[in-house]
């Protein structure tokens, strides 16, 4: 029984109390049904060609805070020269007959945006401008694993010599690969691939390329060792599997449905041209090491980025799995901080004040792509010195009211 039915209406009084309790009912009910609507509300997707910015107030932000983290990145940007190719034979010069066999643009200014609720909150420089992301590329190779997982042209625990007949994994070492172990680079595939072997990507500070073609062969999954060569493996394992070219896969099952620009490219080598079915098809590389990988722009990685906060659905249309992405962004035996070529927070690798559950896309020269979920946020960066993306993250996530 409603307590206003107690109330007498003999005189004004009463009935103006009446009228106030029933107002206040009716009140209480229109909230509660706004309440509901806005949860209910339909989850924000950017069409293609555009993108709803609001107000970082509006959005819980404080704006101060949000823009003293900007500028933080800004003023923290990393020190390379315009000329990639400068900074690719700095850090890889050293490995036995490195070249550089990809294509490699010049890099732009730092940029970045921030998503939230899927929609832009803030951004900084040339947002649309197609960068080189050395090995945020890594995160594209493996949602590409990912949809032949879905469509179950692959299984994670297979061995790779089953799809890949060729002789690339004959041998007691190599035909013990499997999918997993080249999705968490713990495979230790010993050969050559366009040229170059396993051996010389990244090879240790002291010896000869005869001890390091002569070293023990660690157990497939037991150890893990970032190795471009054997990402390269990967892409050209999935290429014998889907006979089609990678970035035709991407375009069609991911790109083109979330709306991304037509601007982004993902390149091989000069030599990395193989026959499939009697076509010249390249097979692409996992980043720039030698050159080559994803070139895209900032809103077209956050789009990516979107499709990942979003578990694998994009405006009803679901185009990667969840169960591709819980296996993809999950601890790995020999790497806790390493899923399938996304990285995780686990151990060392804790930012201050930023969910556990975050999971990122990294490349060399401070290229991230990073998804928050807790916190409904996308952060794409572009050129930060790589000890500074930690604290950056620390005052977006602080920046919230």
């Amino acid at each position: 029984m409603k307590r206003f039915h107690s109330v007498s209406i003999n005189n004004r009084s009463g009935r103006l109390i009446l009228l106030a309790a029933l107002l206040l009912t009716l009140t209480s009910a229109s909230f509660a049904q706004q309440k509901k609507k806005a949860e209910q509300a339909p989850l924000y997707f950017p069409p293609y060609g555009s993108w709803e910015q609001r107000e970082p107030e509006k959005m819980g932000f404080d704006t101060t805070e949000l823009n003293n983290a900007i500028k933080f990145a800004i003023e923290n940007e990393i020190d390379y020269p315009v000329d990639l190719r400068i900074a690719i034979l700095n850090t890889y010069g050293r490995e036995p007959g490195f070249r550089i066999m990809g294509p490699v643009i010049d890099r732009g200014e730092p940029s970045g945006v921030i998503v939230r609720n899927g929609y832009i909150v803030a951004s900084w420089g040339d947002i649309e401008r197609p960068e080189i992301t050395f090995s945020a590329t890594k995160s594209y190779l493996s949602t590409v694993a990912g949809l032949a997982y879905d469509y179950g042209l692959i299984e994670v625990e297979d061995k790779v010599w089953k799809n890949v007949t060729d002789g690339t994994f004959n041998g007691p070492h190599n035909s013990k690969i499997t999918w997993e172990h080249l999705l968490n680079q713990s495979s230790d595939w010993s050969g050559t691939l366009f040229g170059v072997p396993d051996w010389a990507d990244r090879p240790p500070r002291t010896g000869t390329p005869d001890d390091w073609q002569r070293r023990e062969l660690l157990e497939p999954g037991t150890a893990y060792e970032y190795n471009d060569v054997r990402v390269n493996l990967l892409a050209y394992s999935l290429l014998q599997v889907y006979r089609r070219p990678l970035p035709v896969i991407l375009k069609e099952r991911i790109m083109d449905p979330i709306g991304a620009s037509t601007t982004w490219r993902w390149n091989g080598y000069d030599n990395s041209w193989i026959t499939i079915d009697g076509q010249m098809i390249q097979s692409v590389s996992g980043g720039a090491h030698f050159g080559g990988g994803m070139i895209i722009s900032t809103l077209d990685h956050a789009r990516f980025g979107l499709l990942f906060l979003r578990n694998g659905e994009w405006n009803g249309k679901r185009l990667v799995s969840e169960e591709w992405i819980r296996k993809a962004t999950s601890p790995s035996p020999a790497n806790s901080s390493y899923g399938y070529m996304w990285w995780l927070l686990t151990g060392s690798t804790k930012w201050k004040g930023v969910p556990d559950s975050v999971f990122y896309a990294v490349g060399m020269g401070g290229n991230y792509v990073i998804v928050d979920q807790p916190n409904d946020m996308v952060v794409v960066v572009r050129w930060i010195n790589p000890s500074k993306i930690g604290e950056m993250m620390t005052m977006i996530v602080k920046s919230q009211k």
